[in-house]
């Protein structure tokens, strides 16, 4: 019963993150508007752009294959995998025995190879483009991930995040130098694995700058929908693990519905700020060159470095 009872909560975790998803896309939007002087679109205008699409039919290149029907599904279910293995309310739950940070990274990196591999098989000149330049961006910023977090795994003696998680309440490591090192190269990782300023602008179309547009570019109807809510689930999962990684004050054991709650409420609170912080950088940073993208994620990347080096240095 305990099992079943773990098990549920796990997948309500993961059921939380598919429905708050679209709306912390709202939310950065609309922040962005106000920054900006804008009266901009509701919070919820993601939900009934998903909506929409669901309703349109589906129309797809004489010249695509299996492939490019799979790769939303894949890309859709890739990402539910990754938010059923992340601490996102409570702690331990029955999937942190397979929450390992590789496992993590690898699926992370699975929907992005498949979308690549979507934005190739058309034949597009769009999509070659923009597939090109993400797998660009997936080969550096994808180990940026894994050795940020790998900096926290050290001090934790694990790379199971559940663990992660519990060693860092248990002690002062969250605010040591390594760690808000590893804070802020994650930070850095983010923007760029969610197509975010000054890496990708989610608000244009103009051919020469996308990356994660010009992937989708071919799609339409419920394949489209699937690829913009995975879109949305990545950057909650991101920014769940900066919220909840590095400042997981707020977790609870699986006890009854008030730690459930008082973990919903501090979860937002941290989302909150980390979106309001988003949207600010955004709104004051331009997009930079393309062969500028390479020089900030190595940036990133030596930042996860020194975190590492600093936490040997403390143990």
């Amino acid at each position: 019963m305990v099992a079943i009872i773990g098990f549920a909560l796990g997948v309500s975790q993961a059921a939380l993150a598919l429905l708050l998803a679209p709306g912390l896309v709202g939310l950065v939007r609309w922040l962005k508007a106000r920054l900006q002087n804008r009266r901009g679109a509701p919070a919820w205008q993601p939900y009934l752009e998903l909506a929409k699409l669901f309703r349109k039919e589906v129309v797809v290149s004489s010249n695509a294959s299996w492939v490019f029907r799979a790769a939303p599904f894949i890309v859709f279910a890739s990402t539910v995998a990754v938010a059923l293995l992340v601490p996102i309310l409570l702690v331990p739950l029955p999937f942190d025995g397979v929450g390992d940070l590789l496992v993590v990274v690898y699926l992370l990196l699975l929907g992005t190879f498949f979308l690549s591999l979507a934005g190739l098989d058309p034949g597009s000149a769009f999509g070659g483009m923009g597939a090109s330049r993400a797998m660009t961006v997936a080969a550096l910023a994808e180990p940026t991930v894994a050795l940020a977090i790998f900096a926290l795994a050290l001090s934790a003696g694990s790379t199971n995040l559940g663990q992660i998680v519990a060693r860092t309440m248990s002690g002062p490591a969250a605010v040591s130098p390594g760690h808000l090192l590893a804070f802020l190269a994650l930070f850095i990782v983010t923007l760029a694995e969610t197509g975010r300023l000054p890496i990708d602008n989610p608000a244009t179309h103009l051919e020469l700058t996308m990356i994660h547009e010009a992937m989708v570019l071919e799609y339409s109807g419920r394949y489209l929908a699937l690829v913009e809510w995975a879109s949305a689930m990545k950057l909650f999962v991101f920014m769940t693990l900066l919220a909840n990684l590095f400042v997981p004050w707020g977790l609870a054991e699986p006890s009854g519905p008030v730690p459930v709650l008082v973990g919903i409420l501090v979860l937002a609170a941290k989302l909150a700020v980390l979106t309001t912080a988003v949207a600010l950088l955004e709104t004051v940073v331009a997009k930079l060159r393309l062969f500028r993208v390479p020089e900030l994620l190595a940036g990133s990347f030596a930042l996860a470095s020194l975190s590492l080096m600093a936490v040997f240095v403390v143990r």
